[in-house]
């Protein structure tokens, strides 16, 4: 994905578990690195762990509500990759240009995610049937 030459990356692949503490001692074996974060985000009814693979990331979900999103797709698919998410320069200006060309959005604008990333989501119907994330740092206040 490139929107008005801001190139991106695969910032994350989102996993979505039933159980964090269980997930994150097999993702330790499995990928030979320390899970680096664990943090909830309380408006989206997530608890996220984080590994570390290069300039790329593995985040665990938990849902922390028996009705939040991720327990719905966990209800309906299993625990599996739930999104994929790509950082990009300016997610405002991403946003608009994905809704100028046609892509169903589920954010229209950015909302706080983990780790303080600036986040939005695209439907999967815009994205061959994968949940996508489109991401950048929040905005730093100035001292």
């Amino acid at each position: 994905m490139e929107t008005r030459g801001a190139q991106t990356r695969i910032e994350h692949i989102g996993i979505a578990v039933k159980d964090l503490t269980a997930a994150i001692g097999t993702y330790e074996k499995l990928l030979g690195v320390p899970c680096y974060a664990v943090e909830e985000v309380p408006d989206q009814s997530v608890r996220t762990a984080f590994f570390r693979l290069g300039e790329s990331k593995i985040e665990l979900l938990e849902s922390t509500s028996p009705d939040g999103p991720i327990a719905k797709f966990i209800a309906k698919r299993g625990e599996g990759v739930h999104h994929i998410a790509y950082a990009v320069g300016d997610i405002r200006t991403t946003l608009r240009d994905l809704a100028s060309a046609g892509v169903r959005l589920i954010d229209s604008e950015p909302r706080k995610g983990a780790e303080g990333l600036s986040v939005a989501f695209i439907h999967p119907r815009s994205a061959s049937g994968v949940l996508t994330e489109i991401t950048t740092p929040a905005p730093q206040p100035h001292d």
